[in-house]
């Protein structure tokens, strides 16, 4: 699996190098676009809106609009310098407790691996975080974009989890209202809470209308074939027909 940046992770005197890989993949079943009429692939082509010709993916380039119908534009240089050293590695701005980061900022999971020469830096870091019971703020580039990170140790390694920033959280809409209970309410509710719990094991959950999906789409597959095979042998029949009344 191909790593989705290489850099290091970096506190103090500490420079661990690293490369992130995506920790989780999508599975859903992807679907192309057909023409209603015919079932052919629908295309969509890029077109200049000024001469109406085709663009191909080298004749693009990112362009910021500054007023109506103004645009500067930006190459994979600008954006590199951009960047300064500090921004190219996971640079650690302070350790804190996991409780203490709320779960609607979390967005996305990493892998960082140890590069060589890493390894025991790495261990170092990934043990005592954990013994601590601490997980790690962290800041770095990835893509063209700054993130907040937070590292956090797991029995096999650590997992980079990128954080958004407080002013992309939306607050709620409206706050629910609270109305008071009566604790025998209360009692009934947590009596119902705790002869349902037990542990949380990933394996035991499957995306269930995924696996309904793809065995509508197997069953139209064999019906698409058996079709197929009917209507050819269909044309075997009506040749042979018309060759035995020649005959």
């Amino acid at each position: 699996m191909p790593a989705t940046q290489k850099g290091a992770i970096s506190f103090g005197l500490v420079h661990i190098p690293v490369a992130l890989h995506t920790a989780t993949q999508d599975n859903d079943i992807h679907f192309n676009q057909l023409c209603k009429k015919d079932g052919s692939r629908i295309k969509y082509k890029k077109v200049c809106a000024s001469c109406g010709e085709e663009v191909g993916a080298d004749g693009v380039v990112k362009g910021f609009e500054f007023a109506p119908g103004q645009y500067v534009t930006m190459t994979d240089a600008d954006f590199e310098k951009a960047k300064t050293d500090k921004d190219k590695t996971i640079q650690i701005q302070h350790f804190t407790e996991l409780s203490d980061i709320r779960p609607i900022y979390y967005d996305k999971t990493y892998h960082a691996v140890p590069e060589t020469g890493g390894d025991k830096a790495y261990e170092l870091l990934r043990r005592a975080m954990l013994e601590e019971g601490k997980v790690a703020i962290a800041k770095s580039v990835i893509g063209q974009s700054e993130k907040l990170l937070c590292l956090i140790p797991t029995e096999q390694g650590i997992l980079v989890e990128t954080l958004f920033f407080h002013d992309e959280v939306k607050a709620m809409p409206r706050e629910p209202a609270h109305p008071e209970l009566s604790e025998s309410e209360l009692q009934m509710a947590k009596t119902l809470i705790n002869n349902m719990v037990q542990s949380f094991n990933p394996e035991e959950y499957h995306d269930e209308y995924q696996i309904r999906l793809r065995e509508i789409i197997e069953a139209k597959i064999t019906d698409r074939r058996l079709l197929r095979r009917q209507v050819r042998s269909r044309q075997i029949l009506s040749i042979l027909w018309t060759r035995w009344r020649q005959a």
